[in-house]
């Protein structure tokens, strides 16, 4: 099977990410229109409904390297969030903590890594985690 090249299915995730995904508890789009290289996104996920999350809007930062889709992009959040998987000192996604990263197949995408974090936020163990003030940023 021929391998999309990385700029083709960049182009293919902004088009998507500028419709809306799904319910629109999970957006993102490049941080400026005129990266030509799509390398520096940002992305926004609303908390997920009963748990300490809800209502709660969180920003992220996501770097797309040269080798993605062959390797996962870096994913940092810029608003504070207690998860097992975020660096507590700077926000970074540790990758080997979060599956969709850990285990990262050029099939993946932006928006897989958007909705796998927003599931994480509404799993058993992580729904009732205590929170930093909202608002609060690294």
């Amino acid at each position: 099977m021929a391998k999309v090249p990385r700029n083709f299915r960049l182009l293919e995730e902004l088009e998507k990410g500028e419709k809306g995904i799904g319910d629109g508890s999970c957006s993102y789009g490049l941080e400026d229109g005129d990266d030509l290289l799509m390398s520096n996104w940002n992305g926004t996920i609303i908390g997920p409904g009963h748990t300490v999350h809800e209502n709660r809007i969180y920003s992220l930062q996501i770097y797309c390297g040269p080798s993605y889709p062959d390797v996962p992009p870096t994913v940092t959040f810029l608003s504070r969030v207690n998860l097992p998987f975020v660096n507590a000192t700077n926000g970074s996604v540790e990758p080997t903590k979060l599956p969709v990263l850990a285990q990262w197949n050029r099939n993946s995408t932006i928006e897989t890594i958007l909705v796998e974090i927003r599931k994480e936020m509404a799993s058993f163990s992580n729904r009732k985690l205590p929170q930093p003030p909202e608002g609060s940023t690294y």
